[in-house]
C-alpha cells in the first residue's frame, strides 16, 4: 500500500522506491556483494563519527558553498554514477541532472546510463560530469572520451575497481545476471507486477537502450546481449601503465573512484589524475573489505595534501557529509540516496532531499560552531568515551 506520509530521510525515499519498482530493479540498487558485509557497515561505521557540538559561538551566516573539480557548488555534494538510472524513472538521468543543477550541485551520468549524456547535456545548463570504466577495446574508450569531450563534459570519473563484475546474490534470486526463460519469467512476473513503473518508464520512457554505447555495443537494446558484451568488456589486465594513457587522452580534470588502499591512493597521485574517489563500490564489489569511513583518514593523511580526496559509501544525510569533512574529505558522491528519491517521486524526489540535506549540513555545521566547509576539521568530532 502506497505510504501516505512526506518522505524526509533518504530511508523515506527508499521505502517509496521499494513500492514502486519491480523486485529486480529494486534490489539491482539496493543490493550489495555477496553477503553484504561491507554495504552495511559503510552505514554503519557513519554513525560511529560523533560530532562535537558547540554553543555561543558566532554562527551567523553559515556557507555551506564549496568547489568540487573546480565547479562552484552549492554544498560539497556530487550525484555519482548510477547504471541503468533510466530504468528507474522515465529519462531518469536528465530528471536527475534537472534536480542536480536546480540545487546547485555537480550530476555524473554513468557509462551504462539510459539517457545518452548528449540527451542529458540538452536538458541542462551546468556541465555534466562523465564517468568511464577501462574496457578491452581501447577504440570505443577513445570514443566514448572524444564524445564526452565535444558534449562539453570536463570532468571524468575513471573507476578502477571493476576488473570483474562482484558476486551480487539479489539479482541471481530475480534473474537480472542471468538468462534463460526462467529469467525472463521472473522479471516479467515483477514488470506485471508494477503496473504504474510499466507504463510510465517502459512505455512512456523508451527508447530503453545503453545510450552512451547504442552506436558501439551489438544488441545494445537487449539487456541479456549487453550483459554479456560488459562481461567480455571488463579488462583485468588494466594497471596504472594504463591510466598514465588515460592522463594522455583526456585533457579535463580526471578523478579515480575505487581507491580504498594508501599504497593505490600514493600511486594515483604519482599518475597525475586531480582526484581520487575512496570508495567500495557501495559494497558492490569485493564483500568484507573496510567501510569507507574507516579507510578515509588513513588516505587523506596519505595524500590529502597533494590531490582532492572525495569519499562516497553509506553517506545518508547532511550529518554524514558533515562527518565525511570533518575526517579530512572535500567532497562526498552519493548514490543510492538519490536514486531511491528519482524511483519514488522523479525530479522533485531529488530535488527535495538534495534541499534537505543542505539544510541538514548547515544545522550540523552552525551547532558545531563552524561557518564555512573550509573550516571543517577532525576538531569538530568527539572521541568516544564509556559511560
Amino acid at each position: 500500500m502506497p505510504s501516505l506520509r512526506y518522505p524526509a530521510t533518504a530511508a523515506d525515499y527508499r521505502d517509496l522506491a521499494r513500492q514502486r519498482l519491480p523486485g529486480f530493479l529494486f534490489d539491482y540498487l539496493d543490493g550489495g556483494a555477496t553477503d553484504e558485509q561491507t554495504l552495511q557497515a559503510n552505514v554503519a561505521d557513519w554513525g560511529q563519527v560523533l560530532l562535537r557540538q558547540r554553543v555561543l559561538v558566532n554562527v551567523e551566516g553559515v556557507d555551506t558553498s564549496a568547489h568540487l573539480a573546480g565547479q562552484a557548488c552549492s554544498m560539497p555534494v556530487a550525484l555519482a554514477p548510477v547504471g541503468l538510472a533510466g530504468m528507474m524513472a522515465r529519462r531518469g538521468e536528465v530528471q536527475a541532472a534537472r534536480a542536480a543543477q536546480a540545487v546547485g550541485v555537480p550530476f555524473t551520468l554513468s557509462t551504462v546510463g539510459i539517457c545518452a549524456l548528449q540527451e542529458v547535456m540538452q536538458a541542462v545548463s551546468q556541465p555534466v560530469w562523465f564517468q568511464l570504466y577501462m574496457l578491452r577495446d581501447r577504440g570505443i574508450v577513445q570514443a566514448l572520451l572524444q564524445r564526452a569531450w565535444e558534449a562539453g563534459s570536463r570532468t571524468l570519473i575513471f573507476t578502477v575497481d571493476l576488473p570483474l563484475t562482484g558476486m551480487r546474490h539479489r539479482d541471481t534470486r530475480h534473474g537480472l545476471s542471468a538468462g534463460g526463460l526462467k529469467a525472463k519469467a521472473i522479471k516479467a512476473h515483477g514488470v506485471l507486477s508494477h503496473p504504474q513503473w510499466l507504463w510510465d518508464v517502459a512505455v512512456r520512457g523508451q527508447p530503453l537502450s545503453f545510450g552512451n554505447l547504442s552506436d558501439q555495443v551489438p544488441g545494445a537494446r537487449d539487456m541479456d546481449a549487453f550483459k554479456a558484451w560488459v562481461d567480455s568488456q571488463f579488462d583485468p589486465s588494466v594497471t596504472w601503465d594504463d591510466i598514465a594513457w588515460l592522463r594522455a587522452q583526456w585533457p579535463g580534470t580526471l578523478v579515480l573512484k575505487g581507491i580504498l588502499d594508501v599504497a593505490d591512493a600514493q600511486a594515483a597521485v604519482q599518475s597525475g589524475v586531480d582526484g581520487l574517489i575512496v570508495s567500495n563500490h557501495g559494497g558492490r564489489q569485493l564483500d568484507g573489505v573496510m567501510s569507507t569511513a574507516a579507510k578515509l583518514p588513513a588516505i587523506v593523511q596519505a595524500v590529502g595534501a597533494q590531490t582532492d580526496v572525495w569519499v562516497d559509501g553509506g553517506i545518508r544525510s547532511g550529518v554524514d557529509v558533515f562527518r565525511a569533512l570533518a575526517l579530512g574529505a572535500k567532497g562526498v558522491l552519493i548514490g543510492r540516496p538519490w536514486i531511491w528519491a528519482l524511483a519514488a517521486a522523479g525530479e522533485a524526489g531529488v530535488h527535495d532531499l538534495l534541499t534537505r540535506w543542505q539544510r541538514e549540513l548547515l544545522l550540523a555545521m552552525t551547532l558545531a560552531g563552524v561557518r564555512s566547509v573550509a573550516d571543517i576539521q577532525p576538531s569538530h568530532l568527539e572521541t568516544r568515551t564509556s559511560p
